[in-house]
């Protein structure tokens, strides 16, 4: 049904709350790469208006911290914008720290939490290779 895929990829051994959190963050920014993945607003039988979801199912995957790094490194070599979390971004409190912390780091030396991409079926498949579906 759909020719691309959205992935995100989390670090299998942070708590299940920094889990739903960083799912919450790198979810933001594929919608705000993607708009178009936004559908229409639902209604319910009374009338009442919800906010849009995404028209696309999003696939959760976890990964070991060597994973994440090679997922990460080979997103950047094919020119695949993400979304990133980094570890070091769960001691900050908004938006401009987490810029300023995220800024301190290179792609070979960053502590990878968690990864978001859309992009073609076959290249998410690529990039995640050795990823696991998240229990």
């Amino acid at each position: 049904m759909f020719d691309t895929k959205f992935a995100i990829v989390l670090w299998d051994d942070l708590p299940v709350w920094q889990k739903l959190n960083v799912t919450a963050f790198l979810t933001s920014g594929i919608v705000a790469q993607f708009p178009d993945i936004i559908g229409e607003p639902y209604r319910d039988r009374a009338g009442n208006i919800y906010n849009p979801l995404s028209i696309q199912p999003v696939i959760v995957l976890s990964a070991d911290s060597a994973t994440l790094g090679a997922i990460h490194r080979r997103a950047l070599e094919r020119g695949v914008t993400t979304s990133l979390y980094v570890e070091e971004m769960f001691s900050t409190g908004h938006d401009v720290a987490n810029r300023a912390v995220f800024a301190e780091f290179a792609p070979g030396d960053v502590k990878v939490v968690g990864i978001a991409l859309r992009a073609d079926k076959k290249l998410v498949d690529k990039i995640t290779k050795g990823a696991r579906m998240q229990a």
